[in-house]
């Protein structure tokens, strides 16, 4: 996958897709396999935004339930079988427990109809999921020894036990954007990363494409296309901006979703949901309070989700200090086994989805329940449609919407592609056990245990073309203190379109993607591709500064057990 803008310029497209995170990335994968010729352009990089900082769940639509609304909750539900189904490798089953106290709404019975009532409406939750680890167990019930097995530090005085149902959980969600760019370029499209829409091409009351930027070397061009699906996220309502065309537009309301991760080694594989300090308003049934949840992720604990309205522009929403102190208290309040202090927090993520447009009674915001989908011919503009996705469980239903939307104004429309059914790159995979045996069996012997698993969480059955690549001495060597090897920078920029050194440490590889790796393997990374791209000295130091600071925007701390190996 080589990155070439002015592949762009040189022909017309039947579609054009703006925005590359999680659904502007499944729409282009979905036109692609409808047989339609399609450019994605991306004004930073691939899966960069919401995408990458979202708290890496996949749902399943438990938490419809007390919103009584079954139809999302299926929906979900399918969502989350899809991804199971075609990314075996980047998407696994989490189990996740919630303790149970005394009765009513706190107690076992309450929880135990509720994951009956799930279990039978999702009772094909499994279909065609081919590898038995993937899929989904039944919800189930632990005894109050059982519960305190997992969880020994959890209050145990009026504890009766759990219940437990699974989720979907993403090893890396930039990575899962990726895998959809990359089998949509597989397909025929043209993707660049680093292209800005500047504004829409008109043709009378239709939308001919878009004036664009590449922000690499400032160069501008147009690009042509019959169709423009506008999937730019928080950044969608400004392309809109334009009074003579679109009347008096006004942007949404989004939500700044928040999580940190914490240097915990997980004690177990379960995750913990424990009550907050805010409620779900828009609950018709809920237990006391909206759920924080303690996870498993990799080596570390991820904790949230926390949400706030947000009005500023999208590149100013970040994880303020005092934040962090009033997410601990809570958290500690709801799991005082914890003890979570500041110099425990690695990595803070957080991102902007729609928020609702109703209120609730009290006058606050309800939270987004659906995809925002702008059909603009409503407003006499022929060509556009608009999607700003809500949940990255349902990009690939809701794209496919988007686009069936947008096809409405082409001609004898193609049929919609199974993309439920058909592997993204790296996942036309059976057994990922077996795979890991056989990796294990090929790979050059200097590559560590766990530098494998990231390469088939990462690239799944596409392991191979790193292994030829470490088959070089030069190419096996860790980057610092860190599991990951110059093949991976190697690999990223040949075959990935890795432009910039952010690209590489926070996207392509696990370096930076839940913590500060360290200045030493940044250095390492800088110079490889300094050699890799022909970077001079200067523009060596200012990615490397660039770096750092994307890293600090996260709060980034190096672990302890890092730090100690000299960093």
């Amino acid at each position: 996958m080589k990155r070439d803008p002015a592949q762009l310029a040189d022909r017309e497209f039947d579609l054009l897709v703006v925005g590359a995170g999680a659904f502007g990335a499944a729409a282009a994968w979905d036109a692609s396999l409808r047989g339609l010729r399609v450019a994605l352009i991306e004004q930073s990089d691939f899966g960069s935004g919401a995408s990458a900082e979202c708290f890496k769940m996949v749902h399943g639509g438990i938490r419809y339930l007390q919103h009584a609304d079954i139809r999302r909750l299926r929906s979900s539900c399918a969502e989350r079988t899809a991804l199971l189904r075609i990314a075996p490798h980047l998407v696994k089953p989490l189990p996740i427990a919630i303790p149970t106290y005394g009765h009513g709404r706190q107690g076992k019975a309450f929880l135990a109809a509720g994951m009956l009532a799930y279990d039978l409406l999702t009772a094909n939750k499994n279909a065609g999921i081919r590898d038995r680890s993937r899929r989904i167990a039944r919800t189930k019930l632990l005894s109050r020894k059982e519960t305190l097995d997992l969880f020994p530090e959890l209050e145990s005085r009026a504890l009766t036990g759990a219940a437990v149902f699974e989720d979907g959980q993403m090893y890396n969600t930039a990575r899962l954007v990726l895998a959809f760019v990359k089998s949509a370029v597989s397909r025929g499209a043209v993707a660049a990363n680093y292209t800005q829409a500047l504004s829409f091409l008109w043709s009378k009351n239709r939308v001919s494409g878009v004036r664009a930027r590449d922000l690499e070397d400032g160069s501008e061009f147009d690009i042509r296309a019959r169709l423009v699906l506008n999937a730019a996220g928080p950044w969608a309502d400004y392309l809109l901006d334009d009074p003579e065309h679109f009347g008096a537009h006004r942007r949404g309301h989004f939500s700044r979703d928040a999580c940190f991760l914490v240097n915990r080694i997980p004690r177990t594989s379960y995750a913990l949901a424990v009550p907050g300090w805010s409620k779900d308003s828009d609950a018709v049934l809920s237990r006391a309070a909206r759920h924080l949840f303690a996870v498993p992720w990799r080596e570390y604990t991820l904790i949230g989700v926390w949400h706030r309205l947000f009005t500023e522009r999208p590149d100013t929403a970040q994880v303020e200090e005092r934040e962090i102190s009033a997410w601990m208290a809570e958290m500690n309040a709801a799991y005082p086994a914890l003890r979570l202090r500041r110099e425990d927090v690695l990595y803070a993520n957080c991102g902007l989805v729609p928020f609702g447009d109703e209120r609730s009674a009290g006058g606050e915001l309800s939270f987004g329940k659906e995809s925002r989908y702008i059909d603009h011919r409503a407003q006499g503009v022929d060509g556009l449609v608009t999607l700003i996705g809500i949940r990255y469980t349902t990009a690939r239903g809701d794209s496919a919407k988007a686009l069936d939307l947008l096809l409405e104004q082409m001609p004898n429309p193609p049929a919609r592609a199974p993309t439920d059914r058909l592997a993204l790159e790296g996942g036309d995979l059976e057994d990922f056990g077996a795979l890991q045996a056989a990796a294990r069996r090929e790979v050059p012997a200097q590559i560590s245990t766990s530098t494998l698993e990231a390469w088939l969480r990462n690239h799944g059955s596409d392991f191979r073309s790193l292994a030829l690549l470490a088959q070089t001495p030069s190419e096996a060597q860790p980057l610092g203190a860190t599991d990951t090897v110059m093949a991976e920078v190697t690999h990223a920029v040949q075959r990935e379109m890795a432009v910039r050194l952010q690209d590489v440490v926070l996207r392509r590889t696990n370096l930076g993607s839940g913590a500060h790796p360290g200045r030493t393997a940044i250095d390492q990374t800088a110079h490889g591709m300094q050699r890799l791209m022909g970077w001079t000295d200067e523009r060596r130091v200012a990615e490397v500064t660039d770096t750092e600071r994307v890293l600090d925007h996260h709060r980034a701390a190096v672990p302890q057990s890092r730090a100690l190996g000299g960093e």
